[in-house]
């Protein structure tokens, strides 16, 4: 990727994630990607229009082929740093600072935000021939395709009471017009009486076949034997969302006259802060100029609330509380060398708990700090290493290692950025673990863990505790706005129920002391799972 900027969030795979290559999602990330936003598309290669053969009504566009304008629409956008993956979302899940997108594969990707362009598949009535010439001489838009069929034999197969509408607009290109209006007959008297003024035939005999020469239509057949001669049929098919992967985030929805759809602001944004949906997702009437601009101005929109987001960021970073666009190890390593001791020396007591359990082996402690999760595991007979991305911190590590009698090679330690470090290491462990691995400074945490999982060998465990909530004596705006719950930690993994067996995903209270030295009490989440 070419776009990295102070304004990108590094806890996360991306800026915006952008669901959908048709037009709405390429205009959107053409914005982004202007807007130096590290921004990935998610394709289907299954655009709505791909049954068509040309476009109409879209300016400087007139007759263009559908393929030939997404094909140009993808150089543009690459040109701008805009990455492209070909795939399908089954799943969004909320995680901290954004959302995480879960892929048929199995693998996740997540983003500060997303931008669904999935659109609506059409289901057509099921009568021999509609499918056969869907796109070619079955068509849904007189804008669209009116102009090349005027003054022909044209029909309006009625699906709804929207196709009255459909039929009196399909009349303004011919003069010789049928209705086959079965499906929302009978039709009362005053319902009838504009369309006879107009001239259009209206037959309540059921439709049973089309059949055209291979290009145009010839006839339409109904029930009562009936042949109708034309060249082009109109009609209203079922559009049907692309949209189960938004179901467990419970967006507003809009009951519309096509169905029910995602409740979007005018920019397109959903009842998620984080979730926009444009084009035909959330406007079934969008056309292709619609749903370009459509995703221009969500694209527009999102990285505005991207702008606030860091500058809120930095806000609170000048005020001591959220250094999020700090450079880690500048930031940790000054955390460390600023102060004799950070933490307290005594292992984690859900640590301790778990390992003692556990038959010693070898043992991986992500962000090992000063060590004493590392030097408690060595004491019970563990080969432990530890990884940090503080030289100050992992030197007091040895030190401590070295004070307790640990022999060399017993307790090891790391100083090196672990996003870095762990997608080259291929060392395999009975125990990986990651105690309070969380951070206010860029920290790409989910992938780490994710990676983390892959190295621990079957039969073992991986085991991550956390803070599962503000502490009660932090101020609002301190520190981040959500932390994950046992659970979305859990979520957030993916992992294959058929390669690992969840042991323990639970929140759990302790006692603790406030910096004040008050009493109080935290709550922490705990995963642990073992690989079979």
């Amino acid at each position: 990727m070419t776009n990295q900027n102070l304004g990108t969030d590094q806890n996360l795979d991306f800026d915006v994630l952008v669901i959908g290559g048709g037009v709405a999602g390429l205009s959107a990330a053409l914005m982004l990607g202007r807007a130096r936003r590290r921004t990935l598309v998610v394709d289907s290669g299954l655009p709505r229009n791909r049954f068509a053969d040309h476009m109409h009504g879209v300016l400087g566009h007139e007759g263009t082929a559908p393929a030939d304008l997404l094909q140009r629409g993808r150089v543009e956008a690459a040109g701008y740093g805009v990455d492209f993956t070909e795939g399908l979302v089954t799943d969004l899940r909320e995680v901290e600072g954004g959302i995480a997108a879960v892929f048929e594969n199995g693998t996740t990707v997540s983003a500060r935000a997303v931008i669904v362009a999935t659109g609506f598949r059409d289901e057509l009535p099921h009568v021999p021939g509609l499918a056969e010439y869907w796109g070619k001489a079955v068509l849904h838009c007189p804008y669209c395709h009116g102009w090349e069929v005027r003054d022909q034999r044209l029909a309006v197969f009625a699906t709804s009471e929207l196709s009255l509408h459909q039929a009196a607009l399909v009349r303004q290109w011919s003069n010789d017009i049928t209705l086959f209006a079965h499906a929302i007959a009978p039709l009362s008297a005053d319902s009838v009486q504009p369309f006879q003024a107009r001239g259009i035939q209206i037959v309540n005999s059921e439709v049973v076949r089309v059949e055209g020469d291979g290009s145009s239509l010839t006839a339409v057949h109904t029930a009562d034997g009936a042949v109708h001669a034309i060249d082009a049929l109109f009609t209203h098919p079922t559009p049907v969302l692309n949209d189960r992967f938004l179901a467990n985030l419970n967006l507003d929805q809009n009951e519309t006259p096509f169905g029910t759809f995602p409740s979007v602001d005018f920019a397109g944004k959903t009842s998620n802060e984080r979730i926009w949906a444009v084009g035909n997702i959330s406007n079934p009437g969008a056309n292709v100029a619609m749903a370009m601009g459509a995703g221009a101005m969500a694209g527009g929109a999102v990285n505005g609330m991207l702008v606030e987001e860091d500058f809120d960021h930095a806000t609170h970073h000048n005020e001591g509380a959220d250094m999020s666009l700090e450079d880690p190890t500048t930031f940790w390593e000054d955390k460390y060398a600023g102060s004799d001791r950070v933490w307290s020396g005594n292992p984690n007591r859900v640590l301790r708990d778990t390992a003692a359990n556990l038959t010693p082996g070898r043992a991986l402690d992500l962000g090992c700090g000063e060590g004493a999760d590392v030097v408690w595991l060595a004491q019970q007979g563990w080969q432990a290493t530890g990884v940090d991305i503080s030289e100050t911190a992992t030197s007091r590590a040895r030190e401590a290692a070295s004070g307790a009698g640990i022999a060399d090679g017993e307790a090891i330690f790391v100083a090196t950025d672990l996003s870095a470090w762990i997608d080259s290491h291929d060392g395999a462990y009975e125990l990986v673990t990651a105690s309070f691995f969380q951070s206010p400074v860029a920290l790409a945490r989910t992938k780490v863990l994710t990676k983390a999982c892959s190295l621990v060998v079957p039969g073992g465990h991986i085991l991550i505790t956390s803070h599962g909530e503000r502490p009660p004596w932090a101020s609002p705006g301190h520190g981040p706005s959500h932390f994950l719950t046992a659970q979305e930690e859990f979520d957030a993994l993916a992992l294959s129920p058929q390669q690992w067996e969840t042991v323990t995903v639970e929140m759990r209270a302790r006692e603790a002391t406030s910096p004040a030295g008050e009493p109080c009490e935290l709550v922490d989440s705990v995963v642990l799972l073992k690989r079979l």
